[in-house]
C-alpha cells in the first residue's frame, strides 16, 4: 500500500495520470491541423505539452504506487498516435521519406498486437522508451518554427532532428526484435 501524498490519494493520482494519456492520446489530429494550417507555433507547443505529459503521467503513477492496467495498457498506445500523426505528415511533406514511416508504424502494429497478448501489458524496455524520447526529440526538431531564429539557425534544428530520426528508427526496429524473440523461446516449449 502506497503513504498517502498531498497530491491526493493513490486512485486519483492514477484517474490523473489516465487523464493526461487520454488527452495525449487525441493531440495528435489538432497537432497535424495545425501544421495544416501554417500554424508551427501552436503545433510545437502543442507537441512538448503532449511530450511532457507523458513524464507527468508516470510520475502520478509512480506516486500512486503504480499506475492502472489500463494506462499502462494506453501510455504507449497514446505516445504511438502522438508521434505518429506529425511523422506521417513530414512524410506527405517529403522531409521524411515514407518507407522509413511504413516501417516505424508496422512496428508499432506488431508490437501492439502482441502486447495486447500479454497478461501484464509488456512494460516497455529501455530501448523503446529510448526509442520514444529520440522520436520526441526529433520531431520536435523537425517542427521547429521557421520564426524561431535566423533561417540557418532554424535549418540546423530541423537538421539536426533529421540525423536524430536514423538512430530513432534503428531503435524502434531492435527493441522490437527484443520484446518479441523472449516471447517466441516461450512458445516454443
Amino acid at each position: 500500500m502506497s503513504a498517502p501524498s498531498r497530491l491526493g490519494s493513490p486512485s486519483t493520482l492514477r484517474r490523473s495520470a489516465n487523464a493526461l494519456t487520454v488527452g495525449r492520446s487525441a493531440a495528435g489530429l489538432p497537432l497535424v491541423l495545425l501544421l495544416q494550417l501554417g500554424q508551427p507555433a501552436l503545433a510545437w507547443v502543442l507537441l512538448l505539452l503532449a511530450g511532457l505529459s507523458d513524464a507527468a503521467d508516470g510520475w502520478l503513477a509512480r506516486r500512486a504506487g503504480g499506475g492502472s492496467s489500463w494506462g499502462a495498457r494506453l501510455d504507449p498506445l497514446a505516445d504511438k498516435l502522438l508521434l505518429a500523426a506529425p511523422m506521417i505528415w513530414l512524410a506527405s511533406n517529403e522531409v521524411l521519406p515514407v518507407w522509413s514511416i511504413w516501417l516505424l508504424l508496422a512496428r508499432e502494429l506488431l508490437i501492439s498486437g502482441w502486447r495486447a497478448q500479454v497478461s501484464s501489458g509488456a512494460p516497455a524496455s529501455w530501448g523503446g522508451k529510448a526509442k520514444t524520447i529520440l522520436q520526441f526529440l526529433s520531431m520536435l526538431l523537425l517542427l521547429w518554427p521557421p520564426s524561431w531564429g535566423s533561417h540557418n539557425f532554424c535549418l540546423n534544428m530541423q537538421h539536426l532532428g533529421w540525423w536524430l530520426f536514423w538512430p530513432s528508427l534503428f531503435l524502434a526496429l531492435s527493441s522490437a526484435v527484443a520484446y518479441i524473440k523472449p516471447r517466441s523461446r516461450i512458445d516454443r516449449h
